[in-house]
């Protein structure tokens, strides 16, 4: 809406877009094009505004959207060259060289004085020429590799190394299509068959290079080899070739999925089925793997991971969550019978120790992509139906399943969790079974206890009766793996008052005792690794306890224990790792109460929450050095790198909010980078929570500044790295944050203009020079400095070329204040302006009437560095126009540039340099006489 409240028109919307675009505000031009042709009925005004949109999309590198818009444009009017150009340019980007060949030619067949058109139409037909090449190279390639596999006298040592080149083969665009071209799928087919993991590992390596972005690929794979075929595999018992084969379906679902949102065109929608079919299709079979007896546990745990990941929206802002209610419709039960399996008592697929947690996020993903209330009570009633039609049929069984699957529902969907321990005689049979004889049974029943002890609506029950339960149960019971669960239990019931010092629920001493034998069992290696995780289970609800914490971090045996179990196959104690490292390292949100407030709440003899002494900074250091010395970082990088529905967005938080914590000192950041922290934190800055992606940012913004990018971030990951950066300008973020980001931005963009031009696609430039205007004057300095290096960059340099804007009169204006840094920032950008950009020189005098005497102070100054920029600044000037070296000459000017020139040093200086230039220029143009001295 306008200001006057009526909707703009297309004609308006379409010139704001074109001001936008050559801001460089791509994504602000694009919305307003999109906003013009929802209004427009003109066809040849819709053409303009696909044609418009078409070069946005090319900026922003949405290369098929660009195709696709461009492609409007055409249909409408075929003689257009520029929508043509740019259908060119997206086609060449998305690697179909031939159609945009063709474009190119038709260009410059309509305007053949065109350079531009000339000089593409030469690099495409030699791409082209390059592609035929390395086709013909690459087809002989594989024929040989086919050959060597297909010949049964061949020496093993040779098939194998020819099954590992086709993996390489396969993710370069060419191999990947002589392979499926040459009926490679079918040989594929038979290393799959062969039985052997060398063979089936290579073989399923070579199918995901070629699925990869390929929607057609996919679907011809997925019909060719068959879903069953592709879940036997996984659902085989080696886990590496299970990993292997999850991997593959998921490019498959990946490939689909971003298939349905594109706009295919051309003959390759001929060979499409309907993917979203061919989809259901797949998850009908993914939930089939869930309850089959013969499919191993790693392989359910690898189709439980594969439906969380493609089933819930990607965003909320997606409104069709129909997937989701398809896959709750038809899969729900499927689900609870694997989530309720208790694998010693009742009959049931074998599992892991990580499925039951897998199942919970799975459930708690389905849950949190509902829409409506309705849709939540279906979801629950169907839970609840489940659960009662087994603890209502006859024998113990049934119970034990019923217990298990409202275990499973309260670690993911909670509320539907607390639902079904409302249920008639849940709770009752949960307390009766923790006494039972039988191992398994009170086993099942304290996780159920412990689980629900956390619940609002059941806490202040079990706190009640819950603690001498589990107290007489942790005495009397002859099982370790009961104990450690009783202990947890306790734990949990033992923490109730958090971090607050005043708040404890145990007499004096008894937390530590209670963190002493957690620490003994964790670092007992004769126990099982389920149990030994329940032993951090309880360390991560005690190191509320700061007392607790130090004992920790000085218990190395226990902290390599710890971080062994992080590095391990069983996933299910991530979240527990990751709590135990927030609260030892203080890096969860806590905030002062004001002083005043604290004294009315004291008057009021209201609670005050006390920090504990041993919370303080110097403690809280000696703890981080501690925890880096026992090899945090490395154990840290591990979790980040695991594959399983365990890592949830909640672990990953805590992750990052340890890293950040981690790098708070600038000599530790080295060692994060070292050990692989700048990778591991990628994928923490663009998944998960807000506040986890946020911490995650800030740690590779601190990284950034104090380490060579280069180094920290090798090759393409580098380029990862501005968009996590960017995020951090947003006002919603810290000035800190804010001032962190700047200051990393402003390192990317001195590297180079790949860098600078990524930093622009990201939509930063705008951002930046709001902060320019900033009040905290770090923060305006910091933006400044970002300026500097990004003016580098043609396509900045024209946002200050541009009419009527104020860009260049700040640059002066902030030359002349107070703050050294400012200054050297605001000149040196607008010493690198008035070089590149000669045009400016003369928009100088116009900017301010105080001009001359802000070069003058700068000039003047003791720091050499702005004198420096000052004559620079200075000489652009004079070699822009005469008319300006005149007004220089004529002012005091002169006289400052004559005293920077003299002196023994003047050579070795640059500032004196440049000033020597200055009157250089002055010379020729006669403005000032040679000195008979020289």
């Amino acid at each position: 809406m306008s200001e006057n409240g009526t909707e703009k028109d297309p004609a308006a919307l379409r010139e704001e877009g074109n001001c936008l675009f050559k801001d460089g505000d791509f994504q602000g031009a694009l919305s307003c094009y999109t906003k013009a042709l929802k209004l427009s009925d003109n066809q040849s005004e819709c053409a303009v505004l696909h044609r418009n949109r078409a070069a946005c999309y090319l900026k922003l590198e949405d290369y098929s959207k660009a195709e696709s818009d461009a492609s409007k444009a055409l249909d409408s009017d075929p003689g257009d060259v520029k929508a043509r150009f740019r259908r060119s340019q997206a086609l060449q980007k998305l690697g179909r060289l031939d159609q945009a060949f063709k474009d190119i030619q038709r260009c410059a067949q309509l305007e053949p004085k065109n350079m531009t058109f000339q000089e593409s139409l030469r690099q495409l037909g030699a791409q082209i020429q390059d592609k035929v090449q390395q086709l013909s190279s690459t087809d002989a390639r594989v024929q040989q590799m086919f050959s060597l596999l297909l010949d049964s006298s061949a020496q093993e040592s040779d098939r194998h190394k020819a099954a590992q080149n086709l993996v390489v083969l396969s993710r370069e665009d060419a191999g990947a299509e002589q392979i499926f071209r040459n009926d490679g799928v079918r040989l594929l087919q038979r290393l799959m068959d062969s039985g052997k993991e060398e063979m089936i590992l290579p073989a399923l390596r070579t199918l995901v290079g070629l699925c990869s972005g390929h929607q057609s690929r996919s679907m011809a794979i997925v019909n060719e080899l068959g879903m069953e075929r592709l879940c036997a595999v996984m659902g085989s018992g080696g886990e590496q070739v299970s990993l292997a084969a999850c991997h593959l379906l998921q490019v498959m679902f990946e490939a689909l999925m971003e298939g349905m949102k594109k706009d295919v065109r051309g003959k390759e929608e001929a060979m499409l089925l309907e993917p979203s079919r061919e989809l259901r299709s797949m998850l009908c079979h993914l939930l089939d793997v869930l309850t089959a007896p013969a499919v191993s546990g790693s392989g359910r745990d690898s189709a439980i991971n594969l439906l969380v990941k493609h089933v819930p929206r990607k965003s909320q802002r997606d409104p069709d969550n129909s997937l989701t209610l398809w896959v709750i419709d038809q899969g729900l039960k499927t689900v609870l019978e694997v989530g309720g399996t208790v694998p010693e008592a009742t009959q049931g697929p074998p599992l892991t120790d990580s499925t039951h947690m897998s199942c919970s996020v799975l459930l708690s993903k389905l849950y949190d992509d509902l829409k409506s209330d309705g849709e939540r009570e279906n979801f629950s009633s169907l839970c609840e139906e489940y659960v009662r039609s087994h603890f209502e049929s006859s024998g113990l069984v049934g119970k034990l399943r019923a217990i298990q699957t409202v275990s499973v529902l309260l670690q993911g969907p909670s509320e539907v969790g607390n639902q079904a321990l409302g249920l008639s005689g849940i709770m009752e049979s949960i307390i009766l079974l923790c006494g039972s004889d039988t191992e398994i049974h009170q086993q099942v029943a304290v996780e159920a206890l412990i689980h629900a002890a956390g619940k609002a609506k059941r806490a202040s029950f079990i706190t009640a009766n819950g603690v001498a339960l589990l107290k007489d149960i942790y005495k009397k019971s002859k099982s370790d793996k009961i104990r450690v669960r009783a202990l947890v239990g306790l734990c949990k019931l033992g923490s109730a008052g958090g971090t607050d010092f005043s708040m404890k629920q145990f007499a004096e001493g008894s937390t530590l005792k209670l963190a002493k034998q957690c620490r003994k069992w964790l670092c007992n290696e004769a126990l099982p690794p389920s149990s030994r995780r329940w032993a951090i289970e309880g360390l991560a609800y005690l190191t509320f306890d700061a007392d607790v914490k130090e004992e920790l971090a000085e218990d190395g045996q226990a902290l390599q224990a710890m971080f062994q179990l992080a590095k391990s196959e069983d996933k299910t104690v991530l979240f527990a790792v990751g709590s135990t490292l927030v609260n030892c390292t203080n890096s969860y949100d806590s905030e002062k109460p004001d002083p005043q407030m604290v004294e009315l709440a004291k008057y009021a003899k209201q609670h005050v929450p006390e920090e504990h002494p041993k919370d303080g900074k110097p403690f809280v250091e000696k703890r981080l050095s501690k925890l880096l010395e026992a090899g945090v970082v490395s154990a840290l990088v591990c979790m980040v790198k695991q594959e399983s529905p365990a890592l949830t967005d909640a672990c990953k938080e805590c992750i990052a909010r340890v890293f950040l914590a981690v790098v708070e000192k600038p000599e530790d950041r080295g060692t994060v980078v070292a050990q692989g922290g700048g990778k591991a934190l990628i994928p923490l800055a663009t998944e998960g929570t807000d506040a986890g992606k946020t911490k995650a940012a800030q740690t590779l913004a601190k990284i950034t500044i104090t380490s060579n990018p280069e180094i920290a971030f090798p090759g393409e990951r580098i380029y990862e790295v501005v968009r996590p950066l960017v995020s951090l300008l947003g006002l919603d973020c810290t000035a800190l944050q804010n001032f962190e980001a700047l200051m990393a931005l402003t390192n990317l963009a001195g590297i180079s203009e790949r860098l600078r031009q990524k930093i622009m696609k990201e939509g930063a430039v705008s951002k930046i020079e709001g902060y320019m205007f900033e009040d905290h004057e770090m923060i305006r300095v910091a933006a400044t400095e970002c300026m500097c290096n990004l003016v580098l960059s043609p396509d900045v340099q024209e946002r200050f070329v541009a009419e009527d804007n104020d860009r260049l009169k700040l640059l002066v204006l902030y030359s002349g204040e107070d703050d050294e840094r400012l200054r050297k920032a605001a000149a040196g950008t607008l010493a690198m302006l008035t070089s590149v950009q000669p045009s400016l020189c003369a928009r100088v005098p116009r900017t301010t009437s105080h001009w001359l005497e802000i070069l003058q102070a700068l000039l003047l100054s003791e720091s050499r560095e702005l004198q420096h920029r000052a004559a620079v600044i200075a000489m652009n000037l004079m070699q822009a126009e005469r008319g300006l070296a005149e007004q220089l000459i004529e002012s005091e000017v002169l006289e400052i540039l004559s005293v920077m020139t003299k002196g023994d040093a003047a050579e070795h200086n640059p500032a004196c340099r440049a000033a020597k230039q200055c009157l250089d220029i002055a010379l020729e143009y006669g403005l000032i006489k040679p000195n008979p001295a020289e």
